[in-house]
């Protein structure tokens, strides 16, 4: 596995080599501002509206702003005096229970690659069957790309996951909702059917299960044009009509029991029906169908 970072996790006198990797990948597609009339690629220019020019790379500088068209100027060199060390480890602070960590603290997933050599490899194994056992995980902070940042160290099936964290005062606070919910009374009829409507919906959690549709489709549409196909039109959205809560949890518990009602109706064998016979008055009955 490629990485991008290569360190070591560092808590106590334990020293663990590791390697950090990318997790995830979007694969969207990626579109280029072009000039209508031929095509070309449009270049974004650095122009000041003041001078009404363009200005040059070495004319730039960072600034800070703070009011509504005032900066504060910072150079190169005092960004330098607050830069951070460059780390080659992540130092854990301390071990906290995975489940009390709200996932609106997760930034970004990185995996954990061990080191190649098998005497560096077993501590790295014993941290993570130490946090399979325990359901434990890892807080730490670490210097990247010149950045500090906060991190989650978990166990993620035979893998040690690492998650960017946000800092506390990176999360907005939501109190204005919670003060909207508690004030909001709900009747037992009311969460008893939404209940209902969730276990209807219950099921295991596969991500193959799920596709992003918008983009199966807008591949499909480059790929029909670049085909000299035209693009089919999409059928004018339906708006939702507003109905009653009640309503509308009472309709969608019955069109769940319709569909496991239609399901086990077609998997069900067929009974066959007595006939009489042409001989007299007793019947004889067809023999039982074995089951497939």
């Amino acid at each position: 596995m490629r990485t991008i970072w290569n360190g070591s996790i560092s808590f106590g006198l334990v020293n663990i080599p590791i390697g950090l990797a990318l997790a995830t990948q979007r694969s969207d597609v990626a579109f280029r501002t072009l000039h209508r009339e031929c095509g070309t690629p449009i270049k974004q220019k650095r122009w000041c509206p003041h001078h009404e020019r363009d200005v040059e790379p070495d004319e730039l500088v960072k600034g800070w702003e703070v009011a509504k068209g005032e900066f504060v100027i910072v150079e190169e060199a005092d960004l330098e005096s607050v830069a951070l060390q460059r780390s080659q480890s992540i130092d854990i602070l301390r071990f906290v229970a995975l489940e009390d960590v709200d996932p609106v603290y997760f930034d970004k997933t990185y995996y954990l690659a061990p080191s190649s050599a098998d005497a560096a490899r077993k501590p790295y194994v014993l941290l993570l069957r130490a946090m399979q056992e325990t359901g434990m995980a890892a807080v730490g902070k670490f210097v990247l790309w010149g950045k500090e940042n906060l991190c989650l160290i978990r166990a993620q099936g035979e893998t040690l996951a690492l998650e960017t964290l946000f800092f506390a005062d990176d999360v907005r606070s939501k109190a204005e909702i919670e003060e909207v919910v508690e004030a909001t009374e709900l009747q037992a009829p009311e969460l008893e059917l939404a209940g209902q409507v969730i276990q209807s919906l219950v099921g295991e959690w596969n991500p193959d299960d799920f596709e992003n549709e918008y983009r199966r489709d807008l591949k499909a549409m480059l790929d029909a044009k670049l085909a000299g196909e035209a693009p089919r039109r999409p059928e004018p959205a339906v708006e939702t009509p507003v109905i009653d809560l009640m309503d509308a949890l009472r309709r969608s518990v019955a069109e769940v029991q319709e569909r496991k009602g239609g399901a086990a109706t077609a998997k069900a064998p067929k009974k066959t029906k007595a006939t009489p016979s042409e001989g007299g008055s007793r019947t004889r009955r067809a023999p039982a169908r074995k089951g497939a």
